[in-house]
């Protein structure tokens, strides 16, 4: 189950680099991404808010977590990302947001103490994201200071979301998922919100195309509320770095779905690119384990 689930999300999160960039042809950055989650979080609410088991956070303790880790996931992680992509390309935003894996690996061996870093991690997050950057190799460039301000912000971006998964897996073990994402979003949404309204203006101005609604509708149902709800029970049922390497994974997944879809031009170097990025997923999925000894 864990497996399949695992392979869910690589599909959901590689498929909405295409919602995202056919969105954009017709909705402003940040007002789409508010859209989207606005959407997701009216159609969690009826199941968080009216739960008889209380899907309402209950002391400060959750309130904080939830408020922390919806700034670092929504307002920092998302809004990073549609920022930096007006400076840089794309392949160079997937390469950094490659980062998350590596800041990861760091911050569970602070906040896990279970979760130790090995030298077949290392290789294997080593292996992953060496094999992001050759797939976009042609596009790891920077030409000015707003596009290396850019590659800033998506590290810190990076960072952001990697902190996020891994205070939610050491102090939400006992919060269900949609709990979870719910009240992030509630948490993140404003600051974004509030920027979108004063620089990009009224939604009823947008352009509202059928694309640009499917778009919403499919980011905000699939790629947000079942993409995070069973990203969150997985990340409590895996190590947070096993949970991570789908970062890894769905960048070679989106330029497939976009040769496939949308006709784009298939990078020569993406098969050797693809080979080391599933070599560093198998490195972990197929790792050795210690063996149980039976009592004699």
């Amino acid at each position: 189950m864990k497996i399949v689930v695992w392979l869910l999300l690589a599909l959901i999160w590689s498929s909405t680099w295409i919602f995202i960039k056919v969105g954009l042809k017709d909705l402003p950055p940040f007002g789409f991404v508010c859209l989207r989650f606005i959407l997701a979080a009216a159609i969690l609410a009826p199941f968080v808010l009216f739960r008889k088991d209380g899907g309402i956070p209950k002391d400060r303790a959750q309130w904080r977590l939830l408020g922390l880790t919806g700034v670092l996931q929504f307002s920092i992680n998302y809004s990073s990302v549609f920022w930096a992509e007006q400076y840089i390309t794309s392949g160079l935003a997937a390469v950094l947001q490659a980062m998350i894996v590596v800041f990861g690996l760091i911050l569970a061996w602070i906040f896990l103490p279970a979760e130790r870093i090995t030298a077949q991690k290392i290789a294997a997050v080593g292996l992953g994201v060496v094999g992001v950057a050759v797939i976009f190799i042609d596009q790891l460039t920077v030409h000015n200071e707003l596009a290396f301000a850019a590659c800033v912000v998506i590290v810190v971006g990076a960072y952001a979301a990697a902190q996020s998964s891994i205070l939610v897996k050491a102090k939400a073990a006992s919060m269900r998922p949609e709990v979870i994402v719910f009240w992030q979003m509630i948490c993140g949404l404003p600051p974004i919100i509030i920027y979108s309204l004063l620089t990009e203006g009224s939604p009823l101005d947008y352009h509202w195309s059928a694309v640009a609604v499917g778009s919403i509708f499919y980011l905000g149902i699939v790629g947000t509320v079942v993409a995070f709800c069973c990203y969150y029970w997985l990340l409590n049922r895996i190590e947070s770095t096993n949970a991570m390497m789908i970062s890894l994974v769905t960048p070679l997944l989106a330029v497939l779905i976009g040769w496939l879809a949308l006709g784009e031009t298939l990078p020569p170097q993406t098969g050797i690119g693809g080979v080391l990025i599933i070599a560093s997923v198998a490195l972990l999925v197929f790792k050795k384990r210690t063996p149980v000894q039976k009592p004699a």
